[in-house]
């Protein structure tokens, strides 16, 4: 990727989630990615805070090269998309949950 190709500053990390799209609630997923220059990763949101598509919520690596959380879907949440969040230190990223339930 060139210079003029790149994100802007604070928008640098990657996120993927797996499986993608979910098929139930409580479903386990990984959440992986790079912080793109950040510290590492702090949080992880998916949705949004008055009504959050995570829960239990665990990072389990926050290295600033490669990060892995697991979370659960949660037993509110019906056919959809949302966005799922990382804030990795300096640098932020998302991508998109898409829930089959």
């Amino acid at each position: 990727m060139t210079h003029e190709n790149q994100p802007p500053k604070g928008a640098r990390a990657t996120v993927r989630v797996s499986p993608n799209p979910t098929t139930h609630r409580g479903q386990e997923v990984t959440i992986t990615g790079t912080c793109g220059g950040g510290t590492g990763l702090k949080s992880v949101l998916g949705g949004f805070p008055d009504r959050p598509a995570l829960e239990n919520v665990r990072i389990l690596e926050s290295g600033p090269d490669r990060f892995v959380a697991k979370a659960n879907v949660a037993g509110h949440i019906g056919n959809g998309v949302g966005p799922v969040f990382v804030d990795c230190g300096g640098e932020a990223g998302v991508t998109l949950l898409v829930t089959h339930v």
